[in-house]
């Protein structure tokens, strides 16, 4: 079998910026053709954040590889009466405007499934269709702050917001899983369906742990930098060289850490330390303990140590390591994808199949494809 999973699909996606965009390319790795929507002249504004990919925005050449480029004004009747005939063809229709914007273009889920009920309709926002946020600015950083991802982000004397646009991104895989799923039923029932999906919806779903213990554990978890609010040892430690981090996340890890590694088995019979509940009210103590035995070490046969016994550890690798990964290598994760300023490296999707490789197909320039949708559409 070499067919993709999604061969046949189509989408149309009037989408911009990040979490719709990482939707529709992770259905276009996965063999969907997806006609993305570009406003004339500009094209989705993630095509001007940056300039570091050879000219081209780093977060456009991410998120839109594979896509073919419609660039279409939908402030036109004739742009609509194009789009509202594309949307007639597809399976899929995906859009994150402003709320309530899709539903005065004529675009609202309501009228799209009473004309076309075997549609899957995905309709994604920052905070919903309905409340009192519905149309506030929905950034990512603003959605983290609202979801309280930022309260538990970051060290003791500082909040941070994560160095990725969680919220974003947290939309889109979401957004991905239901139009999956939808595409699924609509196999079996004929059936199409209207999806919503909020980046701030998203966000509070990831929030289980910290929201579990507001409501039950009545205290807000402390910010714990790269350490675990509910695990001890969990954090970063020095070593002869550097550092390095160790994450005991029960009982039996903490007695093979000490016995194995450290070679202090007085410690793994020691109550004040013998359980993780307990570690965790001796934080400190605790820390400085593995702190202290870790300098013993090198980074390099600390990391040994640690994985002759089973204990999780990792070096704190900076992007050129990243890029740099031994593990990326090994499994030849890296492949290139065309754009209009030349190829570019561009890394496998996670998703991988043992019997076909994802697509991996170019990055569009601006409106590269009106000519052929417009010869489908009989222009």
């Amino acid at each position: 079998m070499d067919s993709l999973p999604l061969d046949g699909i189509t989408v149309v996606a009037l989408e911009q910026a990040v979490a719709a965009p990482l939707a529709t390319r992770h259905l276009a790795d996965m063999g969907a053709r997806v006609i993305k929507i570009e406003r004339v002249g500009e094209g989705d504004f993630a095509r001007h954040y940056d300039d570091a990919v050879h000219g081209l925005a780093t977060h456009f050449v991410w998120l839109n590889r594979g896509k073919e480029s419609f660039a279409l004004d939908v402030a036109t009747e004739r742009g609509r009466d194009l789009l509202r005939r594309l949307v007639a063809r597809a399976d899929v229709f995906v859009q994150n405007l402003a709320p309530g914007s899709a539903e005065r273009l004529g675009f609202g889920a309501e009228t799209l499934r009473a004309e076309h009920p075997e549609l899957v309709v995905v309709n994604m926002s920052g905070y919903g269709s309905s409340g009192p946020y519905r149309d506030r600015k929905a950034y990512d950083m603003l959605v983290q702050a609202e979801a309280g991802l930022i309260s538990v982000t970051g060290t003791e004397a500082d909040a941070a917001k994560t160095g990725v646009p969680s919220s974003d991104i947290a939309a889109g895989m979401y957004a991905l899983t239901s139009i999956l799923a939808a595409l699924l039923r609509r196999a079996t029932t004929g059936a199409g369906a209207t999806i919503s999906v909020s980046m701030f919806d998203a966000t509070v779903e990831w929030m289980g742990h910290p929201m579990y213990m507001r409501l039950y554990g009545d205290r807000q978890i402390a910010r714990a930098g790269v350490g675990h609010a509910a695990i001890v040892p969990y954090d970063r430690y020095p070593t002869k060289d550097g550092e390095i981090l160790i994450g005991v996340q029960n009982d039996r890890g903490w007695k093979a850490l000490v016995e194995r590694v450290f070679e202090r088995p007085d410690l793994a019979e020691d109550q004040r330390y013998a359980t993780n509940i307990a570690r965790v009210r001796a934080r400190d103590e605790v820390d400085a303990l593995v702190g202290d035995m870790a300098r013993q070490y090198t980074t390099a046969e600390l990391d040994a140590r640690l994985a002759a016994a089973g204990i999780p550890a990792a070096e704190i690798r900076d992007l050129a390591g990243v890029v740099e990964h031994p593990q990326l290598a090994a499994r030849d994760r890296w492949r290139t994808v065309d754009t209009e300023v030349g190829p570019v490296q561009g890394l496998l999707p996670p998703m991988t199949f043992d019997d076909v490789e994802m697509a991996m197909g170019d990055v569009p320039s601006l409106g590269q494809h009106n000519d052929t949708i417009l010869a489908e559409l009989g222009e």
